[in-house]
């Protein structure tokens, strides 16, 4: 079994529409999606704001690098050019964890870096899956807890559906 959470941001472009497809592309692996909050750019703060969300995916067939693999192609066919590091972009599909796997390899570090410090990940994450644990980390709730009260309260929760 192959389980993994899976974090989708975009701030061109039809936003929404750019969400969409990458769920579709998941689609029937999906377990949940969580709701749809919108959030400050964040590394290079100069720039639109994103919509967020994460779903939950599994596929006995599928490994790390095959999620990765979809991911990848969902951010090709929304057209994303990688021009800036932390730059705009219409669509970002992150693995955020697979099952527990651990990995170093440049082109898949698991536990997507970073997690534990983003609140536009574990926000959603916690509303999909109240007892979820970061490998290497622990449980998500603990790390958005000690994350700063101005992080938690720049995630905004919208009316809009996947």
């Amino acid at each position: 079994m192959s389980r993994a959470l899976l974090s989708l941001g975009s701030n061109l472009g039809d936003r929404l529409a750019y969400l969409r497809s990458a769920v579709d592309a998941v689609r029937p692996s999906v377990v949940a999606v969580s709701s749809v909050y919108e959030t400050k750019a964040w590394g290079v703060e100069d720039q639109p704001d994103f919509l967020n969300a994460v779903v939950l995916v599994d596929d006995p067939a599928r490994d790390h690098w095959d999620w990765l693999r979809t991911g990848q192609a969902a951010e090709q066919a929304a057209e994303r050019v990688r021009e800036l590091r932390w730059g705009p972009r219409t669509l970002d599909v992150d693995i955020v964890a697979v099952d527990g796997v651990r990995s170093d390899d440049p082109q898949l570090v698991l536990p997507h870096p970073g997690t534990p410090e983003r609140a536009s990940v574990l926000i959603p994450w916690l509303e999909i899956e109240p007892d979820a644990v970061l490998p290497g980390h622990g449980p998500v709730a603990g790390l958005l807890a000690a994350r700063p009260a101005s992080d938690r309260d720049s995630v905004r929760l919208t009316h809009f559906v996947l």
